[in-house]
């Protein structure tokens, strides 16, 4: 091995087997932390187990690099080459995943530099807002509004006997689409604003029982049926 030159910006420090096992084991326990932290706080439908595994072993990974690399510069610019032939082809669909994929990949590189404490508040800090934040709901829309779906059919022209039921328990409605599917079959879109969350089920119970109605879909939150 050759000894450190401060003057070298290709010389590298060395490290003690304990500062290594010392920066993985934190790498590690924040990884599980930040994995914790994303499954308590997710609340989409697309839900990933190896997503979650991936946040652990992304704040290990990374970790490794950057003792790797350590303060050595070619080290450093063989990295960024080697990176670069790696395409990452799954896209994220959710922008909180990428910040919890920045999350794991920022306490690594604090594991990895030899800052255990920053790694461990940061992970608790940052960890801790998402968590809370995806939580509490916080810059959710307030608009009641949903895209309700109607498919009638036996009704004469001019009959419309599902706006009563739509007046009655939305604040406004405007129709989007209309087309017909059949020689007396309709297939009907509405954006309907709710006066209130809770009325959704019996809006469309009320719908489904309206004569001439034979279908009824609601839709809210990136067109998931209710």
């Amino acid at each position: 091995m050759f000894p450190f030159d401060p003057n070298d910006p290709f010389s590298t420090i060395p490290l003690e087997t304990s500062a290594i096992v010392l920066n993985l084991l934190v790498a590690l326990g924040c990884g599980l932390t930040v994995s914790l932290l994303y499954r308590w706080s997710y609340r989409g439908t697309s839900y990933s187990a190896t997503y979650v595994s991936s946040l652990v072993t992304l704040a290990v990974i990374t970790a490794v690099v950057i003792m790797a690399i350590g303060n050595n510069l070619a080290r450093a610019f063989g990295l960024v080459g080697a990176m670069s032939i790696i395409r990452f082809r799954t896209a994220v669909k959710d922008t909180q995943d990428l910040a919890f994929i920045f999350l794991s990949l920022s306490v690594g590189l604090a594991a990895g530099v030899g800052f255990p404490r920053l790694a461990l508040i940061g992970t608790a800090v940052a960890g801790g807002t998402l968590w809370a934040l995806g939580r509490s709901g916080y810059g959710a829309s307030r608009k009641l509004e949903y895209l309700i779906e109607i498919e009638a059919s036996g009704v004469a022209d001019g009959e419309t006997p599902w706006e009563p039921v739509l007046a009655k328990h939305s604040r406004r409605y405007r129709l989007l689409h209309a087309r017909t599917t059949g020689s007396d079959a309709l297939d009907l879109g509405f954006l309907v604003t709710l006066r209130d969350p809770s009325d959704a089920p019996a809006l469309t119970e009320a719908l489904g029982t309206t004569p001439g109605v034979d279908r009824v879909a609601l839709y809210y939150d990136e067109d998931r049926p209710l």
